[in-house]
């Protein structure tokens, strides 16, 4: 078995293509050991140092890492997981209910939903989300509001990436907008511990913009004649 690599606009995620299917419907993330329990491959990768989340595609499988673990590092034990994996023809998840629970239910279309959240989750789920899984990520319907927004949540590599939260204002929105004239606008849904790392990125941007104007201050007293 050979497993690709393929690289994707989050520096700290990989996608591995192990050239047999994956997820057969739907994608499955795993964002703590907790979660893990339900897959013995998202477990086992789960428990490598470094190793903050994975998401499985239809075939392939994302792994993302925090910062300062090097894939240098953990990529050889993450192949060599994978590799065991896909070669023994184990499940990947302990049972079928299990299998069933962990994979998305958001763009399923309901009785009770309106002709909008219909047309909007038919082209989340037609137009969307194959486009972003070949990124190594996926997002998540969370609702529309009175207003018109649609609420979505970033998924696999996608899950704080710079670049995705501009696919989703420039790309998304624009989409959904043109063909669903009651969509006003696409609002990304963060999880907590994502609102923090963003609240504190926002603070040290601050904390950065006000030394520099005090920075730039001193360098010119110093070149001053």
């Amino acid at each position: 078995m050979f497993i690709q690599t393929e690289s994707t606009p989050n520096d700290d995620s990989l996608k591995f293509i192990p050239g047999v299917p994956v997820m057969d419907d739907g994608t499955a993330e795993f964002l703590d050991t907790r979660s893990a329990l339900a897959s013995p491959l998202a477990l086992r990768l789960m428990g490598i140092d470094g190793v903050r989340a994975v998401f499985y595609g239809p075939d392939f499988v994302t792994v993302s890492k925090d910062s300062e673990t090097s894939w240098a590092v953990i990529k050889p034990e993450v192949y060599s997981t994978l590799m065991e994996h896909f070669s023994s023809g184990q499940p990947l998840f302990r049972s079928e209910e299990e299998r069933a629970s962990a994979g998305p239910q958001d763009t399923a279309i309901l009785d009770s939903d309106s002709e909008t959240v219909a047309m909007i989750k038919e082209l989340l789920a037609t137009r969307v989300r194959p486009a972003i899984m070949e990124d190594g990520g996926d997002i998540e319907y969370r609702g529309f509001t009175e207003e018109g927004i649609v609420k979505l949540k970033l998924k696999g590599s996608c899950r704080g990436c710079e670049s995705s939260a501009v696919t989703l204002k420039t790309g998304i929105e624009r989409m959904l907008m043109h063909y669903i004239p009651e969509v006003k606008g696409v609002e990304q849904v963060l999880d907590q511990e994502e609102a923090i790392a963003l609240d504190e990125f926002q603070k040290l941007e601050q904390r950065l913009a006000k030394d520099s104007p005090r920075k730039d201050s001193d360098m010119a007293h110093y070149m001053s004649p």
